[in-house]
C-alpha cells in the first residue's frame, strides 16, 4: 500500500493557490469580448512562443538572475495555461486535467517516495522511472508498446536531442563502457569526413559531419558535460571577444572590415588578453 500519496502541507502562501487567477485572466482574454490577438491564436501559432520562452528561462538560469527567472517562468507558465484553454475550446482537456495528469505521473513514478519501493540511490530512481514510463506507454489503449526513442521530442535542439537519444540507447545497453569509446569514435568520424570532403560528395559530407557531432555529443554525455551548455559558453566567449575587437577597431576610427587579416588577429589577441 502507498506510504503517502501526497506531499505534506506547506505554508498556504507558498502552495501555488493563486494559479486560478492566471486561468481566469486567460479565460477573460479568450472570451468573445476579450483580446482580438489572443482570440486569433491557435496551438500552431503559439508553437514558436513555447520554444522561445523555454530558452529565455534557460538564459535566466545561466545568468543567475532570480528576478529574470521569476519573470521568464511566468511567461512559460502563460503558454501552458494559454494552450490548455485553447484545448478546452476543443473539448480535449482543461488546465485542471493538465495539473492532475502531472501530479498523478509524479506520484506514480516516485514509488520510493509515495509507496514502499526501496532504492539505493539516484541510479535506481532513473531505472525505475524508465521502467514505469515504458509500462505506461505499453498500456495505452489502442496502441502497442512505443519504441524506446519515441519519447525524445524531434523538435529538441539537435545537440540536446543527441544526448537524450544516447541516454535512451544506453539504458538498454547500446553504449560505450567509458568516454574512451566515443572519443575514439570522434577520430574515426573525422577521418570519414575528410574522405567525403576529398571525394567532393556534398551529401556524404553532411552525413559525416552529423556523425562527428553525434560522436562529440556522446563523448560529452560520457564526461557528464552538457554539450549545449559547452557550446553556449564558447559562443558567449566568442561574442565578447568579437565585441571587444569591434570596439577597439572603432576607437581607432575604422570598422573591422577595413582591417587586414594580421590586424584582425592582433585585435583578437588583444580581446583574449582583456579577459
Amino acid at each position: 500500500m502507498p506510504a503517502n500519496t501526497e506531499p505534506a502541507d506547506t505554508n498556504a502562501d507558498d502552495r501555488g493557490e493563486n494559479l486560478p487567477r492566471l486561468v481566469n485572466i486567460m479565460q477573460r482574454l479568450l472570451a468573445p469580448d476579450g483580446c482580438p490577438w489572443d482570440r486569433e491564436q491557435t496551438l500552431e501559432t503559439l508553437r514558436p512562443y513555447v520554444i522561445e520562452e523555454a530558452f529565455e528561462v534557460v538564459d535566466a538560469i545561466d545568468a543567475g538572475e532570480p528576478d529574470a527567472l521569476r519573470e521568464e517562468l511566468g511567461d512559460l507558465l502563460l503558454q501552458v495555461v494559454f494552450q490548455a484553454e485553447l484545448a478546452r475550446t476543443q473539448n480535449w482537456f482543461t488546465p485542471n486535467d493538465v495539473v492532475d495528469a502531472i501530479c498523478d505521473k509524479l506520484i506514480r513514478r516516485h514509488p520510493h517516495v509515495f509507496a514502499d519501493v526501496k532504492v539505493s540511490g539516484s541510479e535506481d530512481v532513473v531505472r525505475n522511472w524508465e521502467a514505469i514510463k515504458a509500462e505506461e506507454k505499453a498500456k495505452k489503449k489502442g496502441k502497442g508498446a512505443r519504441g524506446r526513442l519515441d519519447g525524445v521530442p524531434k523538435a529538441l535542439p539537435a545537440l540536446l536531442r543527441a544526448v537524450r537519444v544516447g541516454e535512451k540507447a544506453a539504458s538498454v545497453g547500446y553504449d560505450w563502457p567509458d568516454a574512451g569509446g566515443p572519443r575514439a569514435k570522434v577520430e574515426e568520424e573525422l577521418r570519414e569526413l575528410d574522405e567525403a570532403i576529398a571525394d567532393g560528395d556534398r551529401g556524404r559530407v553532411e552525413a559525416e559531419l552529423g556523425d562527428v557531432l553525434f560522436s562529440l555529443a556522446s563523448f560529452a554525455r560520457k564526461q557528464g558535460i552538457d554539450p549545449e551548455a559547452a557550446l553556449r559558453g564558447t559562443l558567449d566567449r566568442f561574442s565578447k571577444r568579437f565585441a571587444h575587437a569591434e570596439g577597439a577597431a572603432r576607437t581607432s576610427g575604422r570598422e573591422l572590415d577595413t582591417h587586414s587579416p594580421a590586424e584582425l588577429d592582433a585585435l583578437w589577441e588583444q580581446a583574449k588578453r582583456a579577459e
